[in-house]
């Protein structure tokens, strides 16, 4: 479409270069009626072997063979093209620069975790006091020549004498529980399959209540279990189950089949106090809700029966975060206040007209997290996507703000037997940063800075508002180096997500350096369907109101036009899992806009997405094509649906991780297929690209090598289809 042909492009730097014809895909088109509406799949058959529905959207070999052609048509036209060599070994030089994370304090010990160099993956450390040399406890490096086995999570013990910790293989989130003794070393014989996680270690050490699957080939079978040192997980007895919801309702006055339908919504979660008296039980209901309970603990040990105090039942909004002050929870909620506020819920009379308020709803601040130091109330609030962190007395009364470097994105690590804490802080010009915090005194000391061999100070930020298609005025981050000149000629990335109530806030990223010492520009939208402005925020960009999301990217995109930032030539857009929903609508509703769009391990075949994997969770955030009035406005956007052969659309990378646990492959390789065989454009100019990664998931637990390839496939992707190549390579 606007971009030089391959060849060309390699012909005028002198070097040698190729592009084949993308693989030909066999159209078997399969249409079916849903509540009377006729729709056709041409490329059904990319979803796998359907003909058992156990084993609905499986890999057959008919599958894996089409994704070998595919794979090595992108790597022939990604690899290839001139100057990758240099930007990857620039990028690994950026991405071998240390991680660190925060310390979780344990008793006089200091659990973190490290990343030096040229290792594949993070390695647990603890200090045995706070001025003391760190010693390795996990190395998965050690444990895995390949790299790819990771540590997903780790949780010290009261005292931290013990560490129960996650490892997964090959991105697929399915993490399996071991204990090791912190003093020596060793690995206990605990072994917990099922995508575990730990709701909390007993006061005693020798036991702790955990989260799993029962069934790994079951999304939805989640069952919170109870275990004792030295047992076989076969034995743990089940305080709750997910494919048990009327174990949660009877007597609720829900319908039988609201009831049914939970089986399949996001689920239960458990949370123990620290003195082992009290479980909080929750149920997501959907993406912003939930019910709560209260169950005495005590009371099941001595009986067997866990009788639930019901706390809220059927209302909008969630409780997160927070802590047991004896025998009452410090938590905050969005309940009846969607930018939420901290709450005290007492265990004998839990009941929510009961809560009392602590720190009540800001009309104009967001409440993100909260965490408690001696003493101390820390409410991280969202205040126009950047953080802000507030300290207050337990019982509400303010101590002030926590001063921070800058405008950015915080969080604190913090423990309820002492005002020390760790501040974490990062913005789009500051790399990420932990600091030392005293909370009662406010001194506050660097803890550790990787050094990046890049200049933040040359890079400016700023942001700005514009209105969407309705009026409402929209956020956005602009980043670029301060020498460019803004002339409208300028390749630009627009980034987004909008869904979930996830909000988009300045991050540091020495990968992008390369982009912006090009003179490249990034922008981030914080668009609606995210949580950057409150849950009302989320609710306009979810459900009937998908469209909006859409229309405000849109929007960002002729904002940056308008205003003399680059023009369609010159941009490309990019997002990741809902954000590759976004990108791929995106396109299709506006393919005149853009040069080249990245839709990464993302959803597209809405009508069809809530049969595989653990999609059905996401019905409350997108409905399902199974009502027949959200069939409606679901197929109006849903990207699969609404390619129109022979529109000349941009440049498209598709990305997908073979093993991804959440969003399914098949529908990067559905919408790969078929906008191949749609596009009016010349695919030797702006070709659809897929890149299914055989040995990752949706993108969390990758080795370096592995991160490395896939962020230059992308930036290069980029440098090619905006005309930065042509400048000199």
């Amino acid at each position: 479409m606007f971009t030089r042909p391959v060849a060309a492009l390699c012909l005028a730097l002198l070097t040698p270069c190729t592009l084949a014809a993308p693989p030909a895909t066999d159209a078997r088109p399969v249409t079916d009626t849903v509540h009377g509406v006729e729709l056709t799949d041409p490329y059904r058959w990319l979803e796998g072997d359907n003909a058992n529905p156990d084993q609905m959207g499986k890999i057959d070999d008919e599958v894996i063979a089409w994704t070998d052609d595919q794979n090595a048509y992108t790597r022939g036209v990604l690899d290839n093209l001139p100057g990758r060599r240099a930007l990857e070994s620039r990028l690994r030089e950026l991405m071998e620069v240390g991680s660190v994370s925060a310390p979780k304090m344990a008793g006089t010990r200091y659990f973190f975790s490290k990343r030096e160099g040229a290792q594949a993956q993070s390695v647990i450390y603890v200090k045995d006091g706070a001025d003391s040399e760190p010693r390795v406890l996990i190395d998965p490096n050690a444990l895995d020549e390949t790299g790819l086995t990771t540590v997903s999570w780790y949780t010290p013990n009261h005292d931290g004498s013990l560490l129960a910790f996650g490892m997964y293989e090959a991105g697929d989130e399915n993490s399996t529980l071991y204990v090791l003794d912190v003093g020596t070393g060793e690995w206990h014989a605990e072994e917990i399959p099922g995508k575990v996680n730990l709701a909390g270690w007993a006061p005693d050490s020798k036991s702790f209540f955990y989260q799993r699957l029962e069934d790994l080939d079951n999304a939805y079978s989640s069952a919170l279990k109870y275990h004792r040192l030295g047992t076989h997980h076969r034995q743990d007895p089940t305080l709750f189950r997910q494919q048990a919801p009327e174990f949660f309702y009877e007597g609720s006055g829900y319908s039988d089949e609201k009831i049914e339908s939970l089986k399949t919504t996001w689920g239960p979660g458990g949370v123990v106090s620290d003195d082992g008296r009290w479980l909080a039980v929750v149920y997501w209901t959907g993406t912003g809700s939930m019910d709560v309970w209260f169950a005495d603990l005590d009371a099941w040990f001595r009986t067997g029966e866990l009788k639930l105090n019901t706390a809220s039942l059927g209302r909008s909004g969630t409780v997160s975060g927070g802590f047991f002050n004896g025998d009452t929870l410090i938590t905050s909620t969005t309940m009846g206040s969607p930018n939420g506020r901290v709450v005290a819920i007492d265990m004998f009379n839990p009941g929510f007209e009961h809560w009392v308020d602590v720190i009540p709803e800001d009309e104009t601040l967001v409440i993100e997290d909260i965490s408690i130091a001696r003493g101390i109330i820390a409410v991280e609030y969202m205040d126009k996507a950047a953080t802000r962190i507030s300290l207050h007395r337990l019982d509400g009364s303010p101590l002030g703000d926590l001063p921070l470097p800058g405008i950015g994105t915080a969080g604190l690590a913090t423990s309820d037997d002492r005002t020390e804490a760790y501040l974490t802080f990062t913005s789009y010009n500051m790399p990420r940063s932990i600091y030392k915090v005293d909370l009662a005194t406010g001194d506050r000391s660097l803890w550790e800075r990787p050094d990046v061999p890049v200049n933040p100070d040359v890079i400016i930020v700023k942001q700005v508002s514009y209105p969407s298609k309705d009026g409402t005025l929209i956020s956005m981050f602009i980043v670029h180096h301060k020498d460019v000149q803004l002339d409208g000629d300028n390749p630009t990335i627009l980034y987004g997500y909008g869904g979930f109530n996830i909000s988009l806030t300045p991050y540091f990223s020495s990968t992008m350096y390369p982009w912006f010492e090009r003179g490249g520009v990034y922008a981030v939208a914080n668009i609606r369907g995210g949580g950057e402005y409150g849950e009302e925020w989320h609710r306009a960009g979810m459900l009937e109101h998908k469209q909006n999301v859409f229309d405000d990217f849109i929007a960002a995109a002729e904002w940056l036009i308008d205003n003399g930032y680059t023009k369609p030539e010159k941009l490309g857009i990019a997002g990741g899992s809902n954000g590759g929903l976004l990108t791929g609508a995106v396109v299709v509703q506006r393919p005149d806009l853009f040069a080249a769009a990245i839709s990464a391990v993302p959803l597209l075949d809405m009508v069809r997405y809530q049969n595989f994997l653990m999609a059905r969770y996401w019905v409350p955030e997108y409905g399902s094509s199974e009502d027949p009035e959200q069939l409606e406005f679901i197929r109006k956007y849903s990207p699969y649906q609404n390619v129109t052969p022979g529109t000349k659309y941009p440049a498209v990378l598709f990305t997908a991780g073979e093993n991804d646990t959440r969003v399914h492959p098949l529908h990067a390789r559905k919408m790969a297929a078929l906008m191949q065989a749609s596009t009016g454009s010349d695919p030797d100019e702006d070709p659809i690209l897929l890149w299914v990664n055989r040995d990752a998931g949706h993108g969390q637990g990758k080795p370096l090598h592995l991160r490395v390839r896939d962020v230059a496939d992308q930036r290069i992707f980029m440098m090619w289809q905006l005309g930065m190549l042509s400048e000199g390579g």
